[in-house]
Parts: C-alpha cells; sequence; structure tokens
C-alpha cells in the first residue's frame, strides 16, 4: 500500500495547539467501556492539556488520596493521541500482569492504562485518557542530592530500566526518551520507579516485522538533545538498540554529574559527533568522566555490549542485567529493593529553584499506523535557532568527586556566545 500523502505545508507557519479549558472537580467523563470516571483537581499541565486526579464515578468527591490521574486535551491536538496508542497496546493491566507473571517479577514499571475516550463541554471534544497515579519525578530528586546519584542506586535504577524497556521491546515498541525528568517513582511505594511520557514512543516492529535502518535529515535530533541516540541525531527511526544507548548516557549523567557535551546543548552537530567520538573510544569517554578511583568499570562493559548491537538486533537482556549486578558485588552492595536518594559525599545540593523543562518539538503530527512523530522541515539554521530558544545550556554545580580530567577539558575549552 503505498504511503499517505502528506498536505504541503510550505509558508505556513507551526499550527498552534488550542489550551484544554480546566473543568470544574466532579465532571464525569465516560470512556469507550462506558466506565465512567469523575475528576478531581487538576494537579499538571503539559503540551497535551491538564492532568487531573480521578477515581472511579461515586457519590464521593475526588480527594487527595486518588489512585488515578486523567490526561485531557483538545482533540485535535496530537500529543496525547500519539501516547495513547502506545497505552492501548502495550499497557493493559492484564498484559502486565501476564509478563510480570511469567518473567517472575514483583513489579514492572509500566503505568496502567485503564480507559480513554472522547468528552464534549461547551461545544468542544476532548480526548483524554485514564492511568496509574504517580508520584516525583527523579530530576526533583537528582537535583536535592546535588546532582549526582550514589552508584548502588545508579545501578538499581538500571536494572529495573532494564525490565521494562525488555518489556516495551517485546511489545513493539521502543521509548526513546529516557532521562530522570521521564522516571517517576510510585506514589504509593518511594521504591518503585516507572518511566512515563510515550509521546515519542515509536512502534519500530509492527506485528513481528522489524523496520528497515533509514535515515531522514527531516527528522535528525529527536528526543533530548544530550541523552537521545545517534540513530536519532542521524534522523533514523529510534531501535531497541536506540533506548539502550540512552541509559548508558543517563547512569554517566548520574553517576558524574554531568555528560562531557553539556556545555554546547544548542549545537546538536556538536553533541552527535562527540557520542559518535565516545562510543569509537569509550575507554577515554570513561576517562573524561571519572577519576582512576571512581570509575565504574561495569558501565564500561555496558556500553561496550550495546556499541555491538546492530540496529535490528535484540539486546541481550540478561547478560547487561549480570553486568550491573557484578557492578553492585563490586562495591559489595545488593539490589535490596530499596532506593536510597542521599546525597553523594562532595555532591552540592543547589538552593531550592525552579527548573526550566525542556520544551519538546513544536512541529509534531501523529500518525495512526505506529510511525514516530516527525518534526516539521526546517533549514538547519532555523533548527539551531529553534534549540538555542527550547534548549538552554544547563549548569551542573560538581562536588568534590568531579573527575579533574573533566574539569580541566571544561576550563580549557573556548567559550562560546551564549544568546
Amino acid at each position: 500500500m503505498p504511503p499517505r500523502a502528506k498536505a504541503s505545508r510550505k509558508g505556513r507557519a507551526p499550527a498552534k495547539r488550542n489550551l484544554a479549558e480546566e473543568f470544574p472537580p466532579g465532571e464525569v467523563l465516560t470512556d469507550t467501556g462506558k466506565k465512567t470516571w469523575k475528576l478531581g483537581a487538576p494537579i499538571g499541565q503539559g503540551g497535551f492539556g491538564l492532568l487531573y486526579l480521578a477515581n472511579e464515578n461515586s457519590a464521593k468527591s475526588v480527594g487527595d488520596d486518588a489512585h488515578y490521574v486523567i490526561k485531557v486535551e483538545p482533540s485535535e491536538n496530537g500529543p496525547l493521541f500519539s501516547e495513547l496508542k502506545f497505552y492501548m497496546r502495550a499497557a493493559k493491566p492484564d498484559l502486565i500482569q501476564s509478563w510480570m507473571k511469567s518473567h517472575k517479577l514483583k513489579n514492572l514499571g509500566v503505568p496502567r492504562y485503564w480507559g480513554s475516550g472522547l468528552h464534549e463541554r461547551g461545544g468542544k471534544r476532548y480526548r483524554f485518557m485514564v492511568i496509574d497515579r504517580l508520584g516525583t519525578d527523579l530530576q526533583k530528586k537528582f537535583e536535592e542530592c546535588g546532582k549526582m546519584f550514589p552508584r548502588k542506586l545508579v545501578l538499581q535504577l538500571s536494572l529495573r530500566l532494564l525490565d521494562i524497556l525488555e518489556y516495551i521491546h517485546d511489545h513493539e515498541y521502543v521509548h526513546a526518551d529516557i532521562k530522570a525528568s521521564n522516571l517517576m517513582l510510585s506514589h504509593s511505594d518511594p521504591n518503585q520507579v516507572y518511566l512515563v511520557d510515550y509521546g515519542l514512543a515509536y512502534r519500530y516492529s509492527p506485528d513481528g516485522v522489524l523496520k528497515e535502518y533509514k535515515e531522514d535529515p527531516k527528522r535528525c535530533h529527536n528526543g533530548s538533545i544530550e541523552f537521545t541516540s545517534i540513530d536519532a541525531h542521524k534522523g533514523a527511526s529510534a531501535c531497541r538498540r536506540s533506548d539502550l544507548e540512552i541509559l548508558c548516557y543517563c547512569m554517566v549523567q548520574w553517576l558524574c554529574g554531568r555528560l562531557p557535551w553539556e556545555d554546547n546543548l544548542q549545537d546538536p552537530l556538536y553533541i552527535r559527533d562527540s557520542k559518535i567520538r565516545c562510543q569509537e573510544n569509550i575507554s577515554q569517554f570513561m576517562t573524561e568522566c571519572f577519576s582512576s578511583q571512581d570509575k565504574p568499570d561495569e558501565i564500561q562493559k555496558f556500553m561496550e555490549e550495546v556499541k555491538s548491537l546492530g540496529y535490528q538486533d535484540r539486546p541481550p537482556y540478561e547478560k547487561l542485567r549480570t553486568i550491573l549486578q557484578t557492578g553492585l558485588k563490586t562495591i559489595r552492595a545488593k539490589d535490596d529493593g530499596k532506593l536510597e536518594f542521599a546525597p553523594v559525599n562532595g555532591a552540592v545540593s543547589p538552593p531550592a529553584q525552579k527548573t526550566a523543562k525542556r520544551k519538546k518539538t513544536e512541529d509534531e503530527e501523529s500518525e495512526t499506523d505506529g510511525s514516530p512523530i516527525k518534526k516539521k522541515r526546517v533549514t538547519k539554521k532555523k533548527e539551531l535557532n529553534r534549540l538555542k530558544k527550547s534548549q538552554p545550556r544547563k549548569v551542573v554545580e560538581m562536588g568534590t568527586q568531579t573527575s579533574p580530567v573533566l574539569a580541566q577539558k571544561s576550563r580549557g575549552r573556548p567559550k562560546k556566545t551564549r544568546s
């Protein structure tokens, strides 16, 4: 079947998304399964619209103890629609429960999908989705800990993420945007972590047929620029190795506080080339990030294993778990099920302040066939200017454990004029 033709956008400004109207507490929504849900207070706002506390409909009002949240956006918007496709295919409660039983897992950090539908109010139509309520995100914890996590915690988080990634990969999807702000603790259990925000999730294997590697210049640098994979930098669709490469960069940042290319986040080509050099010489990359006594050998072994993967290869999840578990043994620790968010010795906790969240691509389109969200065609100059505005440089306060090699390199690199 030939691909669907896209309407030309030449000469048109990006379409503005309508903001969702705030519904009053007590509004009742009916999902496609005829189940009714009652809204509580709004607790967040994003590109999709609004996020509300919610419970199954009853005579009681929805309080702070609500077990669910409902995402609501105007039906003509796209981000929630894209995320909804993942949840409907891969996050139904019985599907998750069956996987946990067959893999002998006590928990799996994928929010469960409970329903969705359309709602009309004031002559307008809204799309909504019901999922588990979660707690705080790990970016806040990272900052509270002085932007450095203990080695044991990083290895524990990575083991949990391997379980999550194996699950979504085996259900035909990749996440493509793993980072601390997309990891959330359970609302009821602070020792459980969930991977959220499937707005960039890509169905890499629809009906078991693997997508072929193909670079598309119009889709370069998708995702969060400091973590996204080399595949994404080159405009190729995300695959399983892409998720694991992103996880590698997250682990390194969580352990040492920063990535070597964080000094120039407005230049995607510089970041791409830095990551390519990192993959060509992982040992040198680790030397840049860690002092000799703090270098985690298991992270280097993990990265070497991921580097060896082909675009369509199924990752050796069990081997990767063994590498991380060996790292725990090296520091005489074990995954005891408890996540301890304690500042590392030498890490400086910054004063409480609001941090600017990275904006998602403004020119997103959603598709019903599982294709990735695509960006509007822009010139390279416009793309760089947009990145300057939407991706401000992150300044990381390093503690006494900062690698002297990395500090020297940061001081020695000529500073570029910031807009």
